[in-house]
């Protein structure tokens, strides 16, 4: 079972974890505990492990956003920190969203006290207490086999919908949408009986060709819809019939309809079960031709309608940043694919690109760039500018992953076999795994500012290990053999290999690998990290051309810092080379989504700061994560602004008063933006703002 309770006894109390995707929290209490001693279903929420205690007092070491419900799951409350409330002496629910959903079934009055960083829940005596917990991983129900035929792929993709738990607006919510069931190809269709779409009377008539099924399975999900094959694109419900791709490519169709469909869900989402102020919902409102709540209890055909009455211009710029498009090519083997690019949501687009200006290279030319004999990490020669590609669009996505041929500029390299990798992995151990490999002595000052930023967050258990000078025998043992949540080398490269001071280990040579993440920290160092993905990894960073070595120490430091704090691959590398200076040579390969810790306090964000004269602007851009997926809604803590938002996202600048600006950022660690500077908050007192 993914959730475990396990008793701890300095401090006093329980720790809550969750095996599979290695997060945790941790509880101090006085009191007693007994572990499943309640039905999963006595919490009226999906939990997936229970835990009941007999204490007057639960204490929580991080910050979690807070919601009181009543007996019957309806919220009542939310709070955010600095807040004080009281509990009422009948059943209440509290809910406390973090890397691990927890709720508490208290029947007595009490207090909740929300700090900056803490949060403390208190009865008036000695009570029962019930713990349900959830992981926010889920595994496909079941895998579907087709063969390659178009009518067997449009059934194949039509079931998808099948990992939903619900068609109302709550979908909206990551943990109501399930991972969809695997798709295979083989010599005929089977749809295992697990794997059931919802009933539901809306149909998408897509055309009759590879990419457009596929560019369809996102919004077919999501909507819960058949799929019919047929000349023109259509959505149909008993209540109206709508062409699709009037005016634009099927594509760009259907990809603006889920994006609509997803943001008015969200909004109507907020008279439902939780009920809470939305940023986006405060903008928009009085530009809706209908009303929320009388539109929540709406079947989806005549919320569907409503919804198409909005004119998209209005809706564009409240839109989510989306956090995936996937690029993909036009052929049945892409059907694989799908169930990996569906469970993010992602925009799907076929695999067209063009050829790039030019190769970005170094410019060696400047002493200042020079360190020691050797000014780059590379002992290649000049990359062949023929296997580079732009895809076609690159700018509506946190990540554009590229799934064809050729290496891509402005995205990243994906691979079905990195998200195979997540669902067939190891058990992971009791702290995270991370080993610096540094092949070059004339490097040493990166290994030293490493050794420094992984693993100083005390909440999380972390074992650091170094090795310098691997010979290409051990860094093979190292890889196949290690273990290793997350692998950070440092050196040399050539697309035949990592050099170790024997020779070069190619890792293709390699049959698999146990790593999670990786960060190969040298020039041209992409075929290498492919190989990785393709044999066990999840996906890392690599470059594809040379790199300045000083340069390469920056991009060491700023991507250490930024997955310590929790931020994906695609977010910390988006920062690094937007604020850092990262050039365009890094970029992801393999899922872009794969972390190696958790955050804190809810999805990781950056904080931007505009200094105007004496006036100060606040704004917070905000990332997804496997466990805060596209529609969280997330908030900073500064008490001064109201900024709770769609997740990822990002917030319009908002003035605030550097009295309450400075206790803020006492109290958190996000990194900061200060007039478009990257800044490290480190802890109390670390942060100036001059």
């Amino acid at each position: 079972m993914t959730i475990s309770f396990t008793e701890t006894t300095a401090p006093a109390g329980l720790e809550v974890s969750d095996s599979i995707e290695q997060r945790r929290l941790h509880i101090e209490t006085p009191g007693s505990a007994s572990v499943d001693a309640v039905e999963p279903e006595a919490f009226g929420f999906p939990v997936d492990r229970t835990c009941r205690l007999e204490t007057d007092s639960l204490a929580f070491n991080q910050l979690y956003s807070v919601t009181v419900h009543d007996e019957t799951g309806r919220t009542e409350a939310n709070f955010d920190a600095g807040e004080t409330t009281r509990l009422a002496d009948r059943p209440q629910f509290v809910g406390l969203s973090g890397p691990i959903k927890l709720y508490c079934r208290i029947d007595a009055p009490g207090t909740i006290d929300i700090g900056m960083t803490s949060i403390r829940i208190t009865t008036e005596q000695a009570t029962t207490i019930d713990l349900g917990a959830r992981s926010p991983h889920d595994r496909p129900a079941g895998t579907i086999t087709t063969p390659p035929d178009l009518e067997s792929l449009a059934a194949a993709v039509a079931a998808l919908p099948s990992a939903l738990k619900t068609t109302s607006p709550e979908r909206t919510w990551p943990t109501l949408r399930g991972h969809p069931p695997l798709i295979e190809l083989g010599d005929r269709l089977e749809i295992p009986d697990a794997v059931a779409p919802p009933e539901g009377d809306i149909t998408l008539t897509v055309p009759r060709e590879h990419a457009a099924l596929f560019q369809a399975a996102p919004l077919a999900f999501f909507l819960g819809a058949a799929i019919r094959l047929g000349d023109e694109p259509r959505l149909e419900t008993p209540r109206f019939d709508r062409p699709l791709a009037t005016d634009r490519t099927f594509e760009d169709a259907v990809a603006t309809l889920l994006k609509r469909v997803f943001l008015l869900d969200c909004l109507t989402r907020t008279e439902g079960v939780f009920q809470y102020d939305l940023l986006e919902r405060t903008s928009l409102e009085s530009d809706l031709p209908f009303d929320l709540a009388a539109t929540y209890d709406r079947p989806l055909a005549q919320r569907l309608e409503r919804y198409l009455d909005v004119p998209y211009e209005t809706l564009e710029p409240y839109v989510p940043r989306w956090p995936l498009t996937a690029h993909v090519p036009a052929e049945p083997a892409t059907v694989e694919l799908l169930p990996f690019i569906v469970n993010e949501l992602g925009i799907v687009r076929a695999a067209r690109g063009r050829s790039p200006d030019a190769v970005p290279q170094p410019e060696t030319a400047s002493a200042g760039l020079v360190r020691a004999a050797t000014t780059t990490r590379s002992m290649s020669s000049s990359p062949d500018e023929s296997r580079f590609v732009v895809p076609a669009v690159t700018d509506e996505a946190v990540e554009h992953a590229w799934f064809g041929d050729g290496i891509p500029q402005q995205a990243s390299k994906a691979t079905v076999e990195a998200y195979r990798n997540q669902l067939a992995h190891r058990e992971p151990g009791e702290s995270i795994e991370i080993l610096l490999v540094c092949n070059d002595v004339r490097m040493i000052d990166e290994h030293d500012l490493l050794d420094e930023t992984y693993g100083n967050r005390e909440l999380l258990p972390f074992e650091i290990r170094s090795e310098f000078g691997v010979s290409t025998e051990r860094l093979a043992d190292l890889l196949a053999d290690g273990g290793y949540d997350f692998v950070h080398y440092i050196g040399h490269a050539t697309a035949d290999g990592l050099q170790c001071p024997d020779g070069e280990l190619d890792v293709r040579t390699l049959e698999s690998v146990d790593v999670g993440v990786f960060f190969l920290n040298a020039c041209r160092s992409y075929e290498q990290g492919l190989a990785l993905t393709r044999r066990g990894a999840f996906g890392g960073v690599s470059t594809y051309a040379d790199v300045i070595n000083d340069h390469a120490v920056t991009a060491g430091e700023t991507m250490a810092r930024l997955l310590n704090r929790g931020f994906p691959l695609r977010g910390a590398l988006e920062i690094a080379r937007t604020n850092a200076g990262l050039g365009e040579q890094y970029l992801v390969v393999g899922d872009g989504s794969a972390d190696i810790a958790q955050s804190d306090g809810g999805a990781p964000a950056i904080i931007d700061l505009d200094r105007a004269g004496d006036d100060l602007e606040f704004a917070i851009r905000s990332y997804s994560t496997k466990e805060f997926r596209l529609g969280t809604a997330t908030a900073s803590t500064l008490e001064t602004v109201d900024d709770r938002h769609l997740s990822p996202g990002t917030t319009p600048f908002s003035e605030v008063d550097r009295d309450s600006l400075r206790e803020y950022l006492t109290w958190t660690e996000l990194p900061v933006l200060v007039d478009g500077d990257l800044r490290w908050n480190d802890g109390i007192g670390s942060m100036s703002l001059d």
